[in-house]
């Protein structure tokens, strides 16, 4: 094996990568970032803020948006540090254990918003498909337990990714394909054979990501059916238009995630520049659109905004 090829992880480091070809103007490509990371830590900010200050927005469905807020806040905290330093001190470098720690926060914090997400799916369904038991079936502290449920399964799966890649030989100066730290990114670098890491990472994906994104769907075609079967038309846009906001954060968060999950294991020959911009929309779009859809779509959360700017 190469002198390169036997450095351990311990001295190795990883280059970060911003959009290649586009390094004189990083420094613009930063101020949108800037913003959007702004947008996000200050909205979701403010969403915790109105649902702790306000009893009447201490429901099942607010209760869930909050912990919504919580995980995009920490998937904003997580993640725009490194990117901006790259864009804007072209600070590359990162190492092993670094990147390690971030790309375990940003797996957990991914797999913790499809974990709410279908929570609040299930919120959706039980409203809609069976309004008259809403209040004694999803009580507070059931759906807390629920909600801390579905996180400690996304936790549990991902806490085994940094130690897998830690027992792999890396080369010095290994070059990242984002300017952050995702597990299929670094594992491709290993030089050593990644065929458990590879098939645990599928599987791992399959059972937290996968299996939300499949029990949610199931529900939106138990809530299709149950709205179809009701008579008044105007009844039936009221109870559809309770779940935009919902649908709008589902498409938004796996949209842009499978794309990108596609990419890293089928798409050799794809462009890199598409697997960048799906990399950020997975990451930054959702702590960014959900605040915003949500405040606008939901009545009492949008009276309660007006409220306080009034004031």
């Amino acid at each position: 094996m190469p002198a390169a090829n036997d450095t351990r992880y311990d001295s190795a480091l990883f280059l970060l990568t911003g959009i290649p070809g586009q390094e004189n103007i990083h420094i613009w490509i930063s101020i949108p970032l800037c913003l959007m990371y702004v947008i996000s830590v200050v909205g979701n900010s403010f969403i915790l803020f109105l649902i702790k200050t306000d009893a009447t927005l201490h429901e099942p469905m607010y209760v869930s948006l909050s912990m919504l807020a919580v995980t995009d806040i920490g998937l904003s905290v997580a993640t725009i540090p490194t990117i901006l330093g790259v864009y804007l001190f072209n600070s590359r470098e990162i190492s092993l254990n670094a990147c390690f720690a971030q790309l375990f926060f940003i797996h957990s914090l991914q797999c913790t918003e499809s974990a709410v997400l279908l929570l609040m799916s299930f919120d959706r369904f039980i409203a809609i498909c069976n309004p008259l038991r809403y209040a004694s079936i999803l009580t507070l502290p059931r759906l807390c337990k629920m909600g801390l449920l579905l996180v400690l399964k996304g936790v549990v799966v991902v806490f085994p990714l940094p130690f897998l890649l830690k027992r792999f030989q890396y080369c010095r100066f290994n070059v990242l394909s984002h300017s952050y730290c995702l597990y299929q990114d670094v594992m491709k670098l290993a030089c050593s054979d990644i065929t458990v890491n590879s098939i645990y990472g599928f599987f791992g994906k399959l059972f937290t990501m996968g299996l939300d994104s499949l029990l949610i769907f199931l529900s939106y075609v138990m809530i299709l059916r149950t709205v179809l079967s009701i008579v008044s038309p105007m009844e039936c846009r009221r109870a559809l238009n309770t779940c935009v906001s919902h649908l709008c954060a589902v498409l938004s968060f796996y949209t842009p995630e499978i794309g990108l999950s596609v990419i890293h294991r089928f798409g050799k020959g794809s462009s890199p520049l598409l697997s960048i911009l799906l990399g950020y929309m997975s990451l930054l779009l959702p702590p960014l659109m959900n605040p915003i859809v949500y405040s606008v779509k939901s009545t009492h959360l949008r009276a309660r905004i007006v409220r306080v700017f009034v004031h």
